[in-house]
């Protein structure tokens, strides 16, 4: 019967184990979640000062604190829908600067991540321009080929054109594609500097 007892005693000593380090576990991320919560209110303009918010925190959260917020400044630095790079990705940016202390390293690639977002949006106008131009050239070639006079190649919308929305969503994708590797590399890069 004694033996049966070590055998029980030995099980609940490993349960015991077992639940402290699930709580150690749940009391990470539950710090790392209060940072990604109040790195989102910085975003939205409700907190101001990520810094400051840390320094309150217990000692031993004040990582975890800092990488939630790290994890949230991330996934808001995407790729532009428009014309703009996004105020939440530039605030992104700047928040991981002085989440860093202002590290030399991490400046130089948020800069990085700065210049690919502006060149995506440069990138894009003249992919979509050579695909319009190659478009209005099939267009007019084929109009052409059926006896029609054209007074201005311009007037031809390349949108009529049955494959361009098709075309384009390719085209769209593998540039997206394309950037949005370069976006997760440098994102990758930070992380690993800030050990998250």
């Amino acid at each position: 019967m004694a033996e049966i007892k070590s055998t029980i005693e030995m099980v609940m000593e490993r349960a015991a184990r077992i639940a402290a380090e699930a709580t150690d576990t749940s009391e990470d991320q539950s710090a790392e979640h209060k940072g990604m919560r109040y790195a989102a209110a910085y975003l939205s303009g409700k907190e101001s000062d990520l810094l400051g918010y840390i320094k309150k925190q217990p000692p031993k959260e004040q990582m975890n604190v800092r990488s939630g917020m790290a994890r949230t400044l991330l996934r808001n630095i995407i790729l532009p829908r428009d014309e703009e790079i996004s105020e939440q990705a530039l605030s992104s940016l700047k928040a991981l600067q002085e989440l860093s202390g202002n590290s030399a390293d991490i400046a130089n690639i948020c800069n990085e991540l700065k210049q690919i977002l502006e060149q995506y949006n440069q990138h894009k106008k003249q992919v979509k321009d050579q695909l319009d131009e190659s478009v209005r050239a099939q267009l007019k070639e084929k109009l052409l080929q059926q006896g029609h006079q054209l007074d201005d190649d311009m007037s031809l919308n390349p949108a009529m054109h049955p494959q361009y929305q098709e075309e384009w969503s390719r085209v769209s994708a593998d540039l997206n594609a394309q950037y949005n590797q370069a976006l997760d590399q440098r994102k990758d890069a930070i992380k690993l500097r800030m050990g998250g």
